[in-house]
């Protein structure tokens, strides 16, 4: 998964092309990377994929970090809100790979495309923005559609229906603490989030380590973090050169891929009750965006009363 903020943007006629297929490209990848995933996390064990998916990643990222040096790194802001979100993309790729383990990929893929609502609806208790009635309505159709998805029964206290559902919360706080670390640099941001996954599979890989017998088995395991490496430069190079409002929708392009993947790799067909509450949190979530977007607008214009 990943996380739309508000960047430079272009305005030339090359942008309008790029920019979309920019990200149409990276959330492609992004679902390689899921399918990848729950197939690796089948056969390894989780801490080792994460593992050797994290080196692999900060591998591609450190050409990067040494042409930008150590002082965005060194003096990246409020140390203690950076922790914390480590901790939460942390629990978040944890919860993830494990989830993908036990659920259909598609599944997984709508419960993570929830977190935009939980980010709206705990904005206000702990970032002070102020939402409307109109908001709120979206936030609570977004509700019902996870409550849909997870099909109301003793079935949604399953271990992986609740992990999925702690996983989804973690990625909702690390957006929410991203939009507190505006001024960190996409790059830093990674590293740290890198890192922290990294250390914490080093502590869990021994483990569940299942030994490596061929190099190729060793080169699918680093893809992996090779994969989420280019679907997440994609993403970023998206939102520079094309506005959010154009691009950031197609990030729910995510869900097809996941359903095509998961009928493709895994045998999974989609269950009705997955899709309706999917439409509802692509709807709602979809709304949340336009709204803000719209919103940002109106205040950029002018003083705005009604949220």
């Amino acid at each position: 998964m990943t996380n739309t903020s508000d960047t430079a943007v272009g305005g030339s006629p090359l942008s309008s092309v790029a920019g979309p297929a920019l990200m149409l490209l990276g959330m492609l990848m992004f679902a390689l990377n899921d399918a990848m995933g729950k197939w690796l996390v089948a056969s390894y064990g989780l801490g080792q994929v994460i593992l050797i998916r994290s080196i692999a990643a900060l591998l591609i990222l450190s050409p990067f970090l040494w042409r930008a040096g150590w002082k965005p790194i060194i003096e990246a802001e409020r140390p203690l809100m950076q922790a914390a979100r480590v901790l939460f993309s942390t629990m978040e790729v944890f919860c993830f790979y494990y989830a993908v383990m036990y659920l259909p990929l598609a599944d997984v893929m709508t419960y993570w495309l929830a977190a935009p609502i939980y980010v709206a609806a705990a904005s206000p208790l702990l970032l002070g923005e102020k939402v409307g009635w109109r908001r709120w309505t979206a936030i609570f159709v977004g509700f019902i559609g996870v409550i849909i998805t997870l099909e109301p029964s003793s079935a949604m206290f399953t271990m992986p229906a609740i992990i999925s559902l702690v996983g989804t919360f973690a990625f909702a706080f690390m957006l929410l603490s991203g939009r507190s670390l505006r001024s960190t640099p996409d790059k830093t941001l990674v590293l740290f989030q890198l890192g922290g996954a990294g250390l914490a599979g080093l502590a869990f890989a021994p483990f569940d380590w299942t030994p490596l017998t061929s190099p190729p088995e060793l080169a699918l395991l680093c893809l992996l973090g090779v994969v989420a490496m280019g679907a997440h430069m994609l993403v970023n190079r998206a939102l520079k050169i094309s506005d959010a409002a154009t691009v950031a929708p197609l990030q729910y392009t995510l869900l097809i891929w996941a359903i095509v993947f998961g009928w493709m790799f895994f045998g999974d067909v989609p269950r009705l009750t997955m899709m309706l509450g999917a439409t509802l949190i692509i709807g709602s979530g979809m709304f949340i965006f336009f709204r803000e977007q719209q919103l940002k607008k109106r205040q950029l214009d002018g003083p705005l009363e009604v949220p």
